[in-house]
C-alpha cells in the first residue's frame, strides 16, 4: 500500500487570535504544524505534501523531524483547492489506487494509532473513510439567537481528520465539485457527491481541532498528557 499525505495550511486561520495564521502560533516549544508535520512523518508515507498560501515561506523555514518527507507546494483559496494543489503536485507520481491521507494542520493532537486503525479498516475498500466521533451531545437547530428544534442525535457524527481516500478517486470527486460550484468543507463531502459512501472509524476525542483561543491550550494539555504514551 502506498500511502501519501496531503496537509492543507493555506488558511489564515485568524480567529485563535493575533495576527498570524493559526499554523505559526507556538505550541510545546515548536509551532502548530511542526507538531502536526512530525507526528505524520511517523506514519509510513511516501511523501507530505503541504500546500501554503502564495508566497508563505515560512513553513519550509522551520525545522522538522524528516524534512525529506516534506514538500510545500501553493494553496487555493478554499481548502478543496489546496488539497486539489497537493493532488496535482504528485499527479505523475501517485498511482490511481493509492491511497491519499488528507489532514487539517491544526489538529496536532491526532493518535498515530487512531490512524493505523483507520488505515487498517479501509484496507480493502474501494473508497476510503475518516475518523469521526459520535454526537453524544443534545442538537440544536437554532433560528437566530432561539432553538428551532432539537436534531435527533441518533446516526449522527462530527466528522474529524485524517480523511483517507483513493488518489483517483478523490482527484475526480474534488474537481467534480469544483465543476458544479460546490464549496466542500471536506473530502468526505466531495466522495458522497459522486454517491459513494465512506466508512466511518470511530477516533480518540482529544483530536481537536484548533479553532479558538482556547483550543492551543487544550492542545497543549492533550501532547503534554500524550507524551510516552503509545499512541
Amino acid at each position: 500500500m502506498r500511502l501519501w499525505c496531503v496537509v492543507p495550511a493555506a488558511g489564515k486561520g485568524l480567529r485563535v487570535g493575533g495576527n498570524q495564521p493559526k499554523q505559526y502560533l507556538p505550541l510545546c516549544g515548536q509551532t502548530v504544524i511542526q507538531c502536526t508535520l512530525d507526528r505524520l512523518s511517523r506514519l509510513p508515507t511516501e511523501a507530505i505534501i503541504v500546500p501554503v498560501a502564495a508566497q508563505d515561506d515560512r513553513a519550509a523555514s522551520l525545522a522538522y523531524r524528516e524534512p525529506s518527507l516534506i514538500r510545500f507546494v501553493a494553496g487555493g483559496a478554499e481548502r478543496a483547492d489546496s488539497v486539489l494543489a497537493g493532488l496535482d503536485a504528485i499527479v505523475t507520481l501517485a498511482a490511481e489506487d493509492d491511497w491519499v491521507l488528507v489532514h487539517d494542520v491544526a489538529r496536532p493532537c491526532v493518535r498515530l494509532a487512531d490512524i493505523e486503525a483507520l488505515l487498517a479498516v479501509v484496507a480493502d475498500s474501494p473508497v476510503g473513510g475518516l475518523l469521526g466521533n459520535r454526537v453524544r451531545d443534545t442538537m440544536k437547530r437554532g433560528q437566530g439567537d432561539q432553538v428551532a428544534e432539537t436534531v435527533a442525535r441518533d446516526n449522527l457524527w462530527h466528522a474529524l481528520t485524517p480523511q483517507v481516500f483513493r488518489y483517483g478517486l478523490l482527484r475526480r470527486a474534488l474537481l467534480s465539485a469544483q465543476a458544479q460550484g460546490v464549496t466542500v468543507t471536506d473530502e468526505a463531502q466531495a466522495i458522497e457527491l459522486l454517491g459513494e459512501h465512506p466508512l466511518l472509524v470511530e477516533g480518540a476525542r482529544d483530536n481537536l481541532k484548533i479553532t479558538w483561543p482556547e483550543d492551543l491550550q487544550m492542545a497543549e494539555a492533550f501532547l503534554r498528557l500524550q507524551e510516552g504514551a503509545d499512541l
